[in-house]
């Protein structure tokens, strides 16, 4: 099932011609027509041109079609992340993009300049930290599930086996769903990986986070929340904490996903934008097959909700309560936690209200674990899908809670620790645990809201510090501009890297470009005269008169040309914030 890994691109003017390095494995040559957009194995590697133009690449990332034609994507540079079960595992560090077309003379200026735009894009998707890959490892899925199988699975390729929720170029590697490219067709993944070598009590284990990104229902804070019709989960995330030690190996899953209810909640300069519950969808329907689906993949669920039980929040929490108790089904439960209210005045402690309730479940749940024989001695048997209003930070916190008190049971069934002993006095380690959850946090905050998770200060040190409230306003600050003007864009990069948006060659020059800008007028009047008012408001201020009243008039204009112009602003706030211009097919926005 492995994937070729080093490999020479040779790029002529009708071809490319990819190598694998070590020839002594194979004598396979990937060629790729240019012109027919054909793509062939020649299995006697036929005579590469020596006018090519040649580079090393570390992998195919897939081919996108814009404007201009397709365009191959390829690994340029990785960065290793680590080992499971001796397998490395890869960080994407760089890619390119190469056109098949070598000129734009079959465009018009208009297709060209938003091919442009199409082009920045699909870097800006291509730029998004935390790709990662394995060439000989099925990154996509559990130890469990990897545990799980049938021979014919173990035998397919990574692409093909792999958990689609999880491909995140999937949609670019259709061309190369054949059995004869196999091992050039690397599936990628989203998220996070960490791989640490830890020791405890003379005991050297790795330890290990993974989270893996959904890109069903993919996209940005405002512009994806909730399910949609099919009952995708907008930020779905599936983290696995696994350790491995001495032959043993163990590993213990967690959920995170948008309150499972049709709503939405668009950006409006507002601070925070009021949720919207779907009148017209089928909440219920959306609800059965989001859990349908879970339920198959994990066993029992604990739901936990996180969000506010006041407040724009409350009817969230009222509708996703009333919904979970009228499907009556004896597999999942409903644990509703108000966290803010609870942890006020930074009572943190008091987290462990919450932990105390899931006790009972966390220890009927269990965790997965193989013996030194490779032997299955123990199954998890269900997991807690975890929420806020983003899933990210409260949800963070309480994930890694939940994922020190298993990490306590495997140490002890492994013998690095005794009965009594606590995971938090290893002080070592435990500083590796917190500062590995936080930046799983940070990674899974900043692929959806754009900036590092808010109380990161309590993942990391385990107390709430006035440093990190200082932090967490800094970074909310960013969320709202980022949420607000450039989230528009980032939704339809990632809209267009996952073929959501299929861009037609005709565009712009048959049709309107759905790029194409399209604004009311106020969107350019309104902010001139605003900031005409307030620069006329500051040189009021700091240039003095000898004639009070006059000069009093005068800043009294001002102050009201900009409150109101400021007003008209913030009243038609939809028209100025920035909006997604593709056509979503897939995700199915309310």
């Amino acid at each position: 099932m492995a994937i070729y890994d080093n490999m020479k691109l040779h790029t002529t003017n009708d071809k490319f011609f990819i190598e694998p390095i070590d020839s002594s494995l194979s004598n396979e040559l990937l060629v790729i027509d240019r012109v027919t957009q054909e793509i062939s194995v020649d299995k006697n590697q036929g005579q590469i041109p020596n006018v090519a133009e040649t580079r090393v690449i570390f992998g195919i990332f897939g081919i996108i079609k814009l404007l201009a034609g397709n365009y191959l994507i390829v690994i340029t540079d990785r960065t290793l992340v680590g080992e499971i079960n001796g397998k490395k595992i890869w960080k994407v560090a760089s890619t390119q993009l190469i056109s098949y077309k070598r000129t734009t003379l079959h465009m018009t200026e208009d297709q060209i300049h938003h091919n442009r735009m199409y082009i920045s894009l699909a870097e800006h998707a291509l730029g998004i930290e935390s790709y990662y890959f394995s060439y000989d490892y099925d990154l996509t899925h559990t130890l469990q599930r990897l545990d799980n199988t049938s021979p014919d699975f173990v035998s397919m390729c990574l692409a093909e086996r792999a958990d689609a929720r999880f491909v995140w170029n999937q949609h670019l590697l259709k061309d190369f769903h054949r059995d004869d490219l196999s091992k050039f067709s690397l599936p990628l993944m989203l998220g996070f990986v960490v791989i640490k070598q830890v020791v405890i009590k003379n005991h050297c284990f790795s330890y290990a986070l993974i989270s893996r990104r959904s890109c069903h229902r993919a996209g940005t804070r405002y512009y994806m929340r909730g399910l949609d019709v099919d009952g995708n989960s907008a930020n779905y995330v599936e983290t696995e904490q696994l350790i491995e030690c001495e032959g043993y190996r163990a590993s213990f899953v967690q959920t995170r996903g948008s309150i499972p209810l049709v709503w939405s909640q668009r950006p409006n300069l507002k601070y925070k934008p009021t949720p919207q519950i779907s009148q017209s969808q089928n909440h219920s329907n959306a609800f059965q097959k989001h859990f349908a689906t879970q339920l198959f993949s994990y066993g029992k669920q604990v739901l936990i909700n996180l969000i506010d039980h006041k407040g724009a929040e409350k009817e969230l929490e009222n509708s996703f309560r009333q919904l979970t108790n009228s499907s009556k089904n004896p597999d999942i439960r409903y644990e509703a936690f108000d966290f803010h209210q609870e942890c006020s005045k930074m009572r943190w402690h008091r987290l462990s209200i919450l932990l105390d309730r899931l006790e009972e479940e966390r220890k009927m749940f269990k965790f997965f674990a193989h013996d030194k024989d490779g032997r299955t001695v123990i199954v998890q048997d269900g997991v807690f899908r975890t929420n806020c209003i983003d899933c990210l930070d409260r949800t963070n916190v309480v994930q890694s809670l939940l994922a020190r008190r298993t990490l306590q049971d495997q140490l002890v069934k492994f013998n690095i620790l005794q009965e009594g002993e606590r995971v938090e006095d290893q002080l070592a380690f435990e500083t590796v645990f917190k500062n590995v959850w936080a930046d799983n946090a940070d990674a899974c905050a900043k692929q959806y809201a754009g900036t590092g998770a808010l109380k990161t200060d309590f993942t990391r040190t385990g107390k709430r510090t006035k440093m990190g409230l200082m932090k967490d306003g800094v970074n909310s600050a960013i969320r709202y501009v980022k949420n607000n003007f450039y989230d528009g864009f980032r939704q339809d990069a990632v809209d267009l890297i996952l073929g959501n948006h299929q861009v037609d060659e005709g565009e712009c020059a048959t049709t309107i470009c759905p790029l194409q800008e399209k604004r009311d007028i106020k969107f350019y009047i309104l902010p001139a005269i605003f900031c005409v008012a307030f620069s006329m408001l500051l040189v009021s201020f700091l240039v003095g008169s000898d004639h009070s009243g006059e000069h009093a008039l005068y800043l009294a204009f001002w102050i009201m040309a900009t409150a109101v112009t400021g007003g008209l602003i913030y009243y038609y706030g939809t028209e100025f914030v920035d909006k997604p211009k593709l056509v979503q097919t897939k995700n199915k926005l309310d």
